[in-house]
């Protein structure tokens, strides 16, 4: 009796949960009339670029990197039109050194979808990093790696545009 109890406890919340639109995060889908991603940038070798393809891989999103100007139904257009860092001053050492900084990383981006004229989107991502001037070599390696998570971040983001326009939020 216990078991059927738990049993229909676990139907009725996974019924609920389904009902209201609960999705995993992971589970991306494109938008209805897109069949695949053709992902371009105005910087070759752009490293937002790079990170957008390996989300494009992970969520098994078909993607191309094809540039031609033409654009083919079916086919969604995503062109990276650059990402700029700027800091922000947050606080100083007793010394007059910089201590703390704000790193605010700006993507602006097209997205074209079809049979509809390309939509130019930008957003920040920011992160805060303290600054040790007694460490610079371990300083910029960690730098380095904070700009790759918030070139990850801004990928991230992106898809999930992506997915909100499949599911007819955006």
């Amino acid at each position: 009796m216990i078991k059927f109890r738990i049993l229909i406890c676990v139907l009725f919340t996974s019924l609920f949960v389904t009902s209201c639109g609960f999705k995993l995060r992971g589970d991306q889908q494109l938008p209805q009339g897109v069949d695949s991603v053709r992902l371009s940038s105005s910087v070759a070798h752009m490293p937002l670029q790079r990170e957008l393809k390996k989300q494009l891989v992970l969520f098994k999103i078909p993607f191309s990197e094809d540039v031609a100007p033409v654009r083919t139904p079916g086919t969604l257009d995503i062109r990276l039109e650059g990402d700029s860092l700027n800091r922000r001053l947050l606080s100083l050492f007793a010394t007059g050194q910089v201590a703390e900084y704000e790193l605010i990383l700006t993507v602006t981006y097209q997205l074209a979808f079809p049979d509809k004229e390309p939509q130019r989107y930008e957003f920040e991502v920011t992160r805060e990093y303290q600054d040790d001037p007694d460490a610079i070599l371990a300083k910029s390696r960690e730098l380095q790696l904070v700009l790759t998570e918030m070139r990850r971040q801004a990928s991230e983001r992106i898809i999930r545009l992506l997915a909100s326009q499949a599911n007819g939020v955006g």
